[in-house]
């Protein structure tokens, strides 16, 4: 099952383990249950002396096993092989189930063990999924600290008919107590957030008694990030609130055109992101996203940040680093089947699509890489440009023509996304150069046509593009002194990674050439003086 590398591997983060723990299978006789059996067997027999091994399950799912220390109580179950994507989340489940503290705030642990109510959690993933494994992490280890919370992670390629009879279209999906919870990725913060009623309130409490920032980065991206690690090694007082760490990078598959580093996964360098920004002594606040922003009443005041969650941060300057989405064909059916079959991540979803026709809507890079990907797990793809021909490189268009089960569309205009009510059943579009009407029977439409910037929040606080993008300068200043942008957001003409983090550098120093010539508030006066 495990190459010889791989088990020493796991044999050294094993070595971590520090309580006895139980590996419980269910199991029958099909060839799925002798792979999960041999991948047991081989964890069991390199800690033989912390972890144990029992084949006596009875769950309904099989095959299946759960991981909990005798007497705990606690309800951790894989209705999976976690391999792919998801042998990270073994790995951790394994160790935090036998005692390694887990890299998580001690407040957070504490709020997890705090809940006072029974939660019946069910995640269904894909092990190419790389957007699952965060919310598969998050649902274990809240199973792992509390008993009342149960967790079970489903492979829906092992379970299909699951999918089908709950309409799964699209990875990660979890149900609580057997309704709808959430779709797509979210954070263990996030989903404390909907569980724990009360955790708004304080939240915003705590955040708006938070002494004011000299620098504040909204946005948690390559920019935010570098940003971030300038300002700080300025030995200025730098804050980060973001959503999520790493922004769209953790959407991204492959990243291989980033100078010294031939070739990582978006989630790999998202983490990578994080751990670099928390070597330094930066407030990383996660989790949050930002409603306003109150301009300061003249240079050098307090600009004021306003949070979804009714607090409030206040720094001298700013930088807005929020990034871009992808963005919505904006067709009728579209909205009203977003996860029953209308999808932005192939390498997510595509396996839900498995031998099924499906529509990629976009004929740029993203748009023909999603085609090619999709080509060699569904039965057909169906390809769809608005101009009359693909923006897409030269290789990548002669990939896509050489494959024998992909149709290609151009100067054709979508119109409509249909379904049963229930899930998509297909796609009506117009060839622009006659006007005729053509429609497709599918079962799935992936849209790849770009990205629009997360500005709307800003309302007309600072100035910006027809297209939504913050207008900005080459010292990354836009129209509000003491607040600068850059990334995804601004008008910068290349959207790449290595542009965003380039442009979040010079926005860090700018930020900090304005701070040095512009005198402190009082309130950061008497704030550095208390606390010197």
């Amino acid at each position: 099952m495990l190459d010889q590398d791989i088990k020493q591997q796991l044999a050294a983060y094993l070595e971590r383990v520090q309580e006895p723990f139980e590996m419980v299978a269910t199991l029958g006789t099909d060839a799925k249950s002798a792979e999960m059996r041999e991948l047991l067997e081989e964890i069991a027999n390199l800690r033989a002396d912390k972890i144990t091994l029992r084949t006596d399950g009875q769950d309904a799912r099989v095959p299946s096993f759960t991981l909990a220390r005798p007497g705990s109580g606690t309800q951790l179950r894989f209705a999976a092989i976690p391999m792919g994507h998801e042998f990270t989340s073994l790995i951790l489940a394994l160790l935090w189930t036998g005692g390694h503290p887990p890299k998580v705030e001690p407040e957070v642990i504490e709020q997890i063990k705090a809940l006072d109510q029974d939660l019946d959690f069910e995640i269904y993933m894909s092990l190419s999924c790389h957007n699952c494994p965060d919310v598969v992490q998050a649902l274990s280890l809240m199973a792992i600290c509390n008993p009342r919370i149960k967790t079970t992670v489903i492979d829906g390629g092992m379970f299909q008919k699951e999918i089908e009879a709950r309409e799964i279209m699209g990875v990660p999906t979890v149900f609580e107590g057997g309704k709808m919870f959430h779709s797509g990725r979210t954070s263990l913060e996030e989903i404390l957030q909907k569980v724990d009623s009360g955790a708004a309130t304080r939240d915003a409490a705590k955040l708006s008694a938070k002494a004011p920032f000299e620098v504040l980065i909204i946005g948690g991206g390559p920019a935010g990030a570098a940003a971030a690690i300038y300002t700080a090694r300025k030995g200025i007082r730098t804050g980060i609130v973001t959503e999520r760490f790493g922004g769209q990078v953790n959407d991204t598959l492959d990243i291989a055109n980033y100078p010294g580093l031939s070739h990582t996964t978006g989630p790999e360098y998202a983490s990578a992101l994080e751990r670099h920004v928390r070597d330094y002594e930066v407030d990383i606040i996660t989790a949050q996203s930002v409603a306003a922003l109150v301009p300061a009443e003249q240079p050098g005041s307090l600009v004021t940040v306003k949070l979804a969650n009714g607090g409030t941060l206040q720094s001298r300057s700013v930088i807005l680093a929020t990034g871009a989405r992808w963005r919505n064909v904006g067709v009728p059916g579209e909205e009203q089947y977003k996860t029953k079959g209308v999808a932005y991540c192939p390498s997510c979803d595509g396996p839900l699509f498995k031998g099924k026709d499906v529509a990629v809507i976009g004929g740029g890079n993203s748009g023909v890489e999603a085609a090619i990907d999709l080509a060699g797990v569904v039965g057909h793809v169906t390809v769809l440009e608005f101009m009359p021909e693909m923006k897409a490189d030269a290789v990548l268009i002669k990939k896509l023509k050489s494959l024998p089960n992909v149709t290609v569309h151009t100067n054709a205009q979508t119109t409509e996304i249909t379904g049963d009510g229930g899930k998509v059943s297909g796609l009506a579009f117009k060839h622009r150069g006659d006007g005729t009407d053509a429609k497709v029977e599918l079962e799935g439409v992936f849209v790849q046509i770009g990205l629009v910037p997360n500005t709307e929040w800003l309302g007309e606080t600072v100035k910006r593009t027809k297209f939504g993008e913050i207008e900005i300068n080459a010292r990354g200043e836009t129209s509000l002194p003491g607040v600068f942008a850059a990334g995804d957001c601004t008008t910068v003409p290349y959207k790449q990674i290595v542009v965003a983090a380039g442009a979040g550098s010079t926005a860090a120093l700018s930020a900090f050439d304005y701070l040095i010539r512009t005198p402190a508030p009082q309130t950061i006066e008497a704030a550095e003086t208390a606390t010197a």
